[in-house]
C-alpha cells in the first residue's frame, strides 16, 4: 500500500484568513486577475450561510532552504488550490479589491437581506432599498456592534423583530466559524511531485499548467523582488494585446511605474503588430529557456525553491541567483530591439499575419535561438538567416507540436554543447531530407484543415516569392491575406458534395488557392472542364470573365505560382484525386525552393 503523503486537517475560516493576512499562507493569486465572477461570489457566501461544504484548500509548505550563514528557514504554506475561494472570502466578508481581466481594482459588494435571509450581487436597486445590508463587509469589520447595526435597520424598517434580526446577523458573522478542510502536502515532496498534484487537481476547473505553478511561485518570493517580476511578466504580455494598457499601469500602479521593467516596455505603447503576442507561459519558456539552457519548466520552479541538483538540497544563494538570472532572461525578452527584430525575421521569411502563425512554441523557440546566437556575438546576418531556416523547419516537421519542454529541453541542451550554427545545420540537414520533400512532405499535404503547418508555410512561399493571387493580375497573394482573403476550392465544394464527397475529402489543402472575393463568386460552382475552358476563351478573346487575365502567358505563369498542373486544361479537369496527388508534389517543390531562399 502506498504512504499517503498528505494530512487533512480542518481550520476555521477565520484562521485561514489570518494566515493570509499575516503570509503564513502565501497566495499569489490575490494580486491576479480574479476569474470568478460576482455571482460566484454570492453563492459561496451563500452556501456557508446554509452550511453547505465548499471544498476543500490544498497547501504545500516549500522545502527548508539554507540560508548563506548555515542556518534553516522554514518554507512558506503554498496554496496550490483554492485561491479563488479564498480570494473570494476576502473579497465578500474584508471587503478586499480583486482586480479585473484588465487589472482594474475594483470591489465586490455582495448585499444581504436578513428578512429573507438571501444573497445577492450590489447594484442600485438594492442601493435605494433600505431591506437590504448592501454590504456584508461591514458586518465583519473589527470593532463594529452588531447592536448598532441592528437598531439601525430596525429603525429603517419597523415592525422588524429586533430578536429575529439579531440572530440572522449573528449567525452570518459566524460562518467566519465555519471549517474548511485543508490538505497539506507532505514538505519533503519533491517539486515534479507537487507540479502534477497542481495540475491534476485544476484538472476540472480552470485550465493550469506549470507555467501557471511558475508564476505563483514567483509571486510569492518578497526576498528577490518576484512579485514585481511577475507584474512585469503579465504586464508585458497583456500590453503586447492592449497597447492603451501602458496608460493603466502608469495611473493604477505607479510603484510598478517606476520600475525598470516598465521603462524598458513602453516601446509597447506604439505598437499594433500583433505577429507574436506572447502569453506569460511563452515568455517564461523563452527567458528560463535562453537564460538557464534548460527546456524543463519544473526545473524552474526547482531552481526558483534553491534546489541544488547535485545534492538534492535546497540554498538560498542559488534561490537568490536563479531570480537574477530569470530577471536578466525577462529584459532581454522584453528588450525593444530583440522583440522587433524577432518579427522581422518572421515577416522576412513570409508570415506576414498572425493568421500564418499556427503554433507558437515554434515562434518560441525561434526568439530563444535568436537570444542564444545574440549571446554567442554571432553576425547579425547569420543569425536572421539561422532563425528563419529553424522556425520554417520546427513548424514542417512539428518540432514542437503537442508538449514541447522535450523537445525544447534537448536542443537547448545540443546548442549548449555544440553551438548554435553547427546544431541548426546538422538538424535541418537531418530532418529535410531529399526524402522528406519528395515523399513525405507531399504525403502530410493529404490533410482537410486550412490552419494545416503545410499549408501555412505554402503560404508564406507565396508571400516571400512575390506571387499574384489567383486570376489576379496585379493583386498579391500578401495583399490578400493581410486582407483577410478568400480560400477558393478549386474544385468547388457545392460540386463535390453534390458527387457525394465529405468535408474532410473536399477541403483538401491542395484543393485550396488565395483568391479575390470577386473571383471566387465569379467561379461558383462550375467545374474546373467548365471554367478553366472559359479561361482559355478569356485570352483568346481579350474579354476578362475571371480576374483580369487576358495573356495565355500570363495565365500559365499565374496557375505555375498556385502548383496547379497545366493538365487541369486536360485529363486532371474531372480527375478530384489525381488532380490533388499531381498539386501536392508541385506544392512540395515550391516550399524546398523557398527554403533554399531563407
Amino acid at each position: 500500500m502506498s504512504p499517503q503523503r498528505y494530512s487533512v486537517t480542518p481550520q476555521p475560516i477565520d484562521t485561514l484568513l489570518a494566515w493570509v493576512r499575516s503570509g503564513e499562507i502565501a497566495i499569489p493569486e490575490i494580486q491576479r486577475p480574479f476569474v470568478w465572477d460576482a455571482t460566484q461570489v454570492r453563492n459561496l457566501l451563500d452556501s456557508l450561510y446554509r452550511g453547505f461544504p465548499v471544498g476543500y484548500l490544498i497547501a504545500w509548505r516549500n522545502p527548508n532552504v539554507r540560508l548563506k550563514d548555515g542556518t534553516l528557514s522554514a518554507g512558506k504554506r503554498i496554496l496550490i488550490d483554492g485561491q479563488q475561494r479564498v480570494t473570494a472570502l476576502m473579497a465578500g466578508l474584508l471587503g478586499r479589491q480583486v482586480l479585473t481581466k484588465d487589472y482594474e481594482a475594483v470591489r465586490i459588494r455582495i448585499a444581504f437581506h436578513p428578512l429573507n435571509e438571501k444573497f445577492e450581487v450590489f447594484n442600485s436597486a438594492i442601493e435605494n432599498d433600505c431591506s437590504w445590508i448592501s454590504d456584508v463587509s461591514t458586518i465583519f469589520e473589527s470593532g463594529g456592534s452588531i447592536y448598532g447595526l441592528v437598531d439601525a435597520y430596525a429603525t429603517a424598517n419597523p415592525g422588524t423583530s429586533k430578536d429575529d434580526l439579531f440572530r440572522r446577523i449573528e449567525r452570518l458573522r459566524g460562518i467566519v466559524n465555519n471549517q474548511m478542510g485543508i490538505i497539506e502536502l507532505a514538505p519533503d515532496l519533491d517539486i515534479e511531485t507537487v507540479t502534477e498534484i497542481f495540475i491534476r487537481v485544476n484538472s476540472a476547473g480552470v485550465s493550469l499548467s506549470q507555467a501557471d505553478f511558475a508564476m505563483s511561485k514567483i509571486a510569492a518570493n518578497e526576498s528577490y523582488g518576484g512579485n514585481t517580476l511577475r507584474k512585469a511578466i503579465e504586464y508585458f504580455c497583456h500590453m503586447s494585446v492592449k497597447p492603451d494598457f501602458h496608460d493603466i499601469i502608469r495611473e493604477r500602479d505607479t510603484a510598478f511605474a517606476d520600475t525598470d521593467y516598465f521603462q524598458k516596455m513602453r516601446w509597447l505603447r506604439n505598437v499594433q503588430d500583433d505577429i507574436y503576442d506572447p502569453s506569460y507561459t511563452d515568455m517564461l519558456r523563452v527567458a528560463f529557456t535562453s537564460e538557464f539552457g534548460r527546456g524543463k519548466l519544473q526545473d524552474l520552479v526547482a531552481l526558483l525553491s534553491g534546489r541544488n541538483f547535485e545534492t538534492k538540497q535546497y540554498e538560498d544563494a542559488i534561490a537568490e541567483d536563479s531570480f537574477a538570472r530569470l530577471r536578466q532572461g525577462v529584459l532581454r525578452f522584453i528588450n525593444e530591439t530583440s522583440f522587433k527584430q524577432l518579427v522581422m525575421i518572421l515577416r522576412s521569411a513570409g508570415f506576414v499575419s498572425s493568421d500564418l502563425i499556427g503554433g507558437r512554441n515554434a515562434v518560441n523557440f525561434a526568439y530563444i535561438l535568436y537570444l542564444r546566437g545574440k549571446a554567442a556575438g554571432m553576425n547579425p546576418a547569420a543569425i536572421e538567416r539561422m532563425v528563419r531556416r529553424w522556425y520554417v523547419m520546427s513548424v514542417l516537421t512539428g518540432r514542437y507540436a503537442g508538449n514541447p519542454e522535450t523537445s525544447f529541453d534537448f536542443d537547448i541542451r545540443q546548442i549548449e554543447a555544440r553551438g548554435p550554427e553547427v546544431y541548426v545545420e546538422s538538424v535541418i540537414e537531418g530532418e529535410l531530407s531529399d526524402g522528406f520533400w519528395r515523399t513525405l512532405l507531399p504525403q502530410n499535404m493529404e490533410t482537410s484543415s486550412a490552419s494545416s503547418p503545410y499549408f501555412l508555410v505554402y503560404q508564406a512561399a507565396q508571400v516571400k516569392m512575390g506571387d499574384k493571387g489567383f486570376l489576379s493580375r496585379d493583386m498579391t497573394v500578401q495583399d490578400l491575406i493581410l486582407h483577410k482573403s478568400d480560400a477558393h476550392h478549386l474544385f468547388p465544394r457545392n460540386l463535390l458534395k453534390k458527387q457525394g464527397l465529405s468535408r474532410g475529402r473536399y477541403n483538401q489543402i491542395a484543393n485550396f488557392v488565395v483568391a479575390q472575393s470577386e473571383i471566387n463568386i465569379r467561379i461558383s460552382d462550375k467545374a474546373p472542364s467548365v471554367y478553366f475552358a472559359e479561361l482559355l476563351s478569356q485570352c483568346d478573346s481579350g474579354k476578362p470573365h475571371y480576374g483580369g487575365i487576358i495573356e495565355l502567358d500570363v495565365l500559365k505563369e499565374n496557375l505555375r505560382m498556385h502548383c496547379i498542373p497545366e493538365a487541369i486544361f486536360g485529363a486532371l479537369s474531372d480527375d478530384y484525386d489525381g488532380f490533388l496527388a499531381a498539386r501536392r508534389s508541385l506544392m512540395a517543390d515550391k516550399i524546398k525552393a523557398y527554403f533554399a531562399m531563407l
